[in-house]
């Protein structure tokens, strides 16, 4: 261990440790803003510096490790002074429009502000001297380089997280800049819409694109019925921008607030969530069959889940040759939007054109997920609108409602049922599990073999999981798979993505389905979900999905009865014709640049 002092308190520190780290040990703050405790040391920003007994200048906190006998202290004058200094520096270039800002009130810098750089500035300010323009070509979010304060919080995020670098730095001094490829509008560069750099960013240079103002024009609109689905993701961390603690429940209140906030109908993605397991479990079945005793070379295993659109685009940029292995499914999000403009709309005797179907989803990659010309089976536009879990907060505190004393509501009928197979789907393993729970029951006739339906080994923050499961006594029509070992995998983060790719096209993995999604945790930790988040605040919010679960009355997607009536009224049966022509979909090729 590493003996030092901070402001005079000792304390004990394993090697390697960072003074930053050290300061939060004793409870001692220590600002900063571009380190981030998902991304790799920068030491870029320098406003954590503190003052070293013999040391010649000030240290960046973040990036000096302690060392043995180290004499620390964080509230000198210089320090005070130094930081200061910087925050003014910062501001000097940042256009501080704040009460128009969407970050406003949300914002690092502007924090930092409040408590260090009050009274006259004694910088001159500089931002005139720059030509900038607002990059509104991405559906999902804006890139505006006004309020960038070249942290590289979002570069890190997106090479070391995302495997990526659709932003990198470019330029040198007062020139330099966040910038795409050949500096290209967002839209045409290799961006998958992830929005994890949005989700990092410490001021409101990269937000997301915000529909609050339509779906509340749409809501007003007397003509027009709005129904609004919310992810299994969202109810676990709404919550954190209302006050309550990251990780807590709040399904019932966001209920009722959404009933309150004026939508026709509060329906639950879970209950698509619970469809996409009957139409993608059978796809599986289905495709295992004719590769092992129809011996179909051309069956494309193995079989990836399709869930996640940053995937989706992932796999469309870097890895084409693969695209016949993704399963077939549209996302629970795409598949509710095309049975809101079908099948509810004939059960409620409405107009389809009139019907407007609003998602509230923890991913701005579901922004552009619903403008992609391939969801419209309906004949309409699937997806009307998607909000994120941060928009929705916005919304609720614009209607003046009282979060914290709403009454517990449930969800309304007709595609409002959902099982413990469909909340889980916002963990990373969850589409896995879920998929296991039903699948191996479908062909054995016996739950799986696992204490209490739950699928330990595919759970987890592990960047990359594998499990295997022996079928054993299976039922006459699936006998050909009786001793078969069904290899699995899951990934959550592109880097891991990009791991578990390069390993299957090597041929160094031998797996029948894989479950990929692109943001760590999976949609629990999603780019549109409340601000900040990190490890901790993930594992948090995967306990809460994981409780949701074990408190649901039905656990398996087969058992949903809304499931069941949907296919005897409506669809017919999983991978039917009518559930190819609205529920199933096709990916494109895309640049590799």
């Amino acid at each position: 261990m590493i003996n030092l002092t901070i402001n005079n308190q000792r304390i004990s520190v394993e090697p390697g440790t960072t003074v930053l780290a050290a300061a939060r040990k004793l409870n001692i703050n220590i600002p900063t803003l571009c380190n981030h405790d998902d991304l790799c040391v920068a030491g870029n920003c320098r406003v954590c510096v503190v003052e070293q007994t013999g040391a010649r200048t000030l240290v960046a906190a973040c990036a000096m490790p302690c060392s043995e006998g180290m004499d620390i202290h964080t509230n000198t004058l210089k320090v005070r002074n130094a930081r200061k200094h910087v925050i003014e520096l910062l501001l000097s270039e940042h256009r501080s429009d704040c009460t128009k800002c969407y970050k406003n009130q949300n914002c690092e810098l502007q924090s930092l502000a409040n408590e260090f750089a009050f009274g006259d500035t004694i910088f001159l300010d500089l931002v005139e001297d720059h030509n900038y323009a607002i990059d509104r070509s991405s559906p999902s979010f804006l890139k505006d380089d006004s309020k960038c304060i070249r942290c590289q919080r979002c570069v890190r995020t997106c090479d070391e997280l995302q495997y990526i670098s659709a932003i990198a730095v470019a330029n040198k001094g007062a020139h330099q800049k966040i910038s795409s490829f050949h500096n290209k509008p967002m839209s045409h560069v290799v961006c998958t819409n992830c929005g994890q750099c949005v989700n990092r960013c410490p001021t409101g240079a990269l937000v997301e694109k915000t529909y609050i103002d339509q779906v509340w024009d749409a809501i007003y609109d007397p003509d027009k019925h709005v129904v609004v689905q919310t992810a299994p993701a969202v109810r676990i961390a709404l919550g954190e921008d209302l006050g309550y603690d990251p990780g807590e429940r709040v399904t019932g209140k966001m209920v009722n607030a959404l009933k309150q906030l004026g939508f026709n109908s509060v329906l639950d993605t879970d209950f698509t969530a619970d469809l996409t397991i009957m139409e993608e479990g059978t796809e599986l079945l289905v495709r295992l069959k004719k590769a092992l005793v129809d011996g179909d070379k051309k069956i494309s295993l193995p079989m990836f889940t399709s869930c996640s659109p940053g995937w989706i685009k992932f796999i469309e940029h870097k890895y084409p040759e693969y695209l016949p292995n993704l399963s077939t499914c549209k996302s629970p999000q795409q598949m509710f939007g095309a049975l809101a403009k079908t099948f509810y709309a004939q059960k409620r005797n409405l107009d389809p054109s009139k019907v407007v179907s609003v998602s509230i989803m923890p991913c701005t990659a579901k922004k552009f997920e619903a403008d992609r010309p391939e969801m419209r089976a309906s004949g309409y536009k699937d997806v009307d609108y998607v909000l994120t879990t941060r928009e929705l907060a916005v919304m609720i505190k614009q209607a003046g409602i009282d979060f914290r004393n709403l009454s517990e509501v449930k969800y309304d009928s007709i595609m409002g049922d959902s099982t413990g197979a469909g909340v889980i789907f916002g963990a990373t393993g969850g589409v896995m599990e879920a998929a296991l729970r039903t699948a191996y029951e479908i062909v054995t006739g016996r739950e799986v073999p696992f204490k209490n339906l739950n699928i330990t080994p595919v759970r987890g923050m592990d960047g990359v999981k594998e499990a295997t499961v022996k079928i054993e006594g299976c039922t006459e029509d699936w006998k050909f798979l009786e001793g078969a070992e069904l290899k699995v995998a899951i990934a959550h983060g592109l880097v891991n993505a990009n791991k578990i790719m390069s390993r299957v096209k090597k041929g160094k993995a031998n797996y029948h389905f894989i479950e990929i999604m692109a943001c760590p945790g999976g949609c629990l930790g999603g780019g549109g979900q409340p601000i900040p988040t990190n490890a901790e605040i993930r594992k948090n919010r995967m306990k809460a999905i994981y409780s949701e679960d074990e408190h649901m009355v039905l656990r398996k997607s087969h058992q949903n009865p809304e499931v069941i009536a949907i296919y005897k009224d409506f669809l017919g049966k999983p991978n039917s014709k009518v559930s190819h022509e609205l529920l199933h979909t096709h990916y494109v090729e895309r640049d590799h640049f």
